[in-house]
């Protein structure tokens, strides 16, 4: 298995991923959003969030390109329609970061999970496994953007058999250590808010803003010359 593209994939994928679902950002208001629970009640959420994620995440990566190429979507339009998608998502995170934090914002509202000055929501497991799958990992945590991200990326894969096995080993790990994260920082909201505060966040997403904007050209580009390469090779 080659070392060196599945380090590479690593890190690819690890810096997309990491960009679209900001964790840090969707701390701050994971921790306004459950105010009211208990700390124990934010742990087991953040667990069973980081969770979620993965199998999300994990799906698309795996899943998304093959059932495009099944219904007749080339693998070259599929990386240039995915990278236009990330390069646009990311020019919209990077220009208006407090329009994309006030609708995750009511995207986790619908929980029940109030302020601190309102009665607290129902209390148990499977209260708190209803709300942690909807919205508080899709749409808040892991939303279209980040579902597009892990579908790009698959369609980004090599074509070589044992090139393409290190990819999504490589990939899955860089969605798992995405995951892992988001229940770790999630779990200490409430350390990161003292920590970074409001600006401090929105200027680390503008950072992986950036950084997912040069991700969704590369593979824009990648997927241009897939498709127009071959026309002026045979020329």
């Amino acid at each position: 298995m080659p070392i060196e593209p599945a380090i590479q994939s690593f890190l690819f994928a690890l810096s997309s991923l990491f960009s679209i679902v900001n964790p840090v950002g969707g701390s701050l208001i994971f921790a306004q959003v459950t105010a009211a629970n208990s700390h124990a009640e934010r742990v087991e959420l953040a667990r069973r969030i980081g969770v979620y994620a993965a199998m999300i995440m994990l799906a698309a990566l795996w899943a998304g390109a093959p059932i495009l190429s099944f219904f007749g979507v080339s693998l070259g339009a599929l990386r240039i329609a995915g990278g236009l998608v990330v390069a646009a998502s990311a020019w919209g995170l990077l220009n208006r970061p407090e329009a994309r934090e006030a609708r995750k914002q009511a995207e986790a509202g619908q929980t029940g999970a109030l302020p601190a000055e309102a009665p607290p929501p129902p209390r148990g497991r499977e209260a708190l496994a209803e709300i942690a799958f909807f919205p508080l990992t899709l749409p808040f945590t892991t939303g279209p953007g980040t579902i597009a991200v892990a579908i790009t990326l698959g369609s980004n894969r090599p074509a070589a058999a044992d090139e393409r096995i290190a990819f999504y080993l490589a990939a899955s790990a860089a969605a798992l250590c995405v995951a892992a994260t988001v229940a770790l920082i999630y779990a200490s909201a409430d350390r990161v808010v003292r920590l970074i505060g409001p600006v401090g966040a929105r200027v680390l997403g503008r950072l992986f803003a950036f950084l997912l904007l040069c991700v969704g050209t590369q593979i824009t580009i990648s997927g241009i010359t897939d498709v127009f390469g071959p026309m002026f090779a045979g020329r």
